[in-house]
């Protein structure tokens, strides 16, 4: 990773969140199970827990292909940021590539004023490919074949800082959300009543 940084992220940032607020970073292969861990860690901890997802602001909001000093990198900073100063704890999840969201990512986690963990879901191609054509989504199944998945696919691309539990395909979904509710205490904290 660079040392240099991209103009999106100038060298000094303020800092965000608070003691009290909690950020987690899950990465991984795309049929990884990403999303479903948000969806379950914020199913578990209630309201006051955003949801910060890659492929809704760079392919939904933005429309944008995912490339190195892409327009969503810097979307995914601000977002995030925006719900830690807001008193939310957040998780953000997508394959972001180690070497397009890396120094983004590393920032960020050294900017929050909270409890940090980041986590990768590390799963063999095999197994996520018998996990893509699980999905009852008939439409996504036809746009996203087995050959994109096999040209996204990049083997153990983990963050080289080593700030990431790496988390293999023997972990079920209930363990890894349980792992993580845990590791972040947010099993421990209030969900929000407003």
């Amino acid at each position: 990773m660079s040392t240099t940084s991209h103009p999106e992220f100038p060298a000094a940032r303020a800092p965000t969140g608070s003691a009290g607020t909690r950020l987690v970073v899950v990465r991984g292969n795309s049929a990884s199970g990403k999303s479903s861990v948000a969806a379950g860690i914020r199913g578990r901890f209630g309201r006051g827990l955003a949801v910060v997802a890659q492929d809704n602001l760079r392919r939904v909001v933005l429309r944008e292909r995912d490339r190195p000093g892409g327009a969503n990198i810097g979307l995914i900073d601000t977002v995030a940021r925006f719900a830690l100063d807001a008193g939310y704890h957040v998780v953000i999840e997508g394959i972001l590539y180690a070497d397009h969201y890396g120094e983004m990512l590393q920032r960020l986690v050294g900017d929050h004023l909270g409890v940090t963990r980041c986590y990768y879901l590390d799963i063999p191609i095999a197994e996520t490919l018998l996990r893509h054509a699980s999905k009852a989504d008939r439409e996504y199944l036809a746009a996203v074949t087995e050959r994109e998945l096999r040209d996204w696919y990049r083997e153990h691309d983990v963050l080289p800082s080593g700030i990431e539990t790496v988390i293999g395909s023997a972990s079920t979904l209930h363990d890894t959300v349980d792992r993580i509710m845990c590791d972040t205490a947010l099993s421990e904290l209030p969900a929000r009543n407003d």
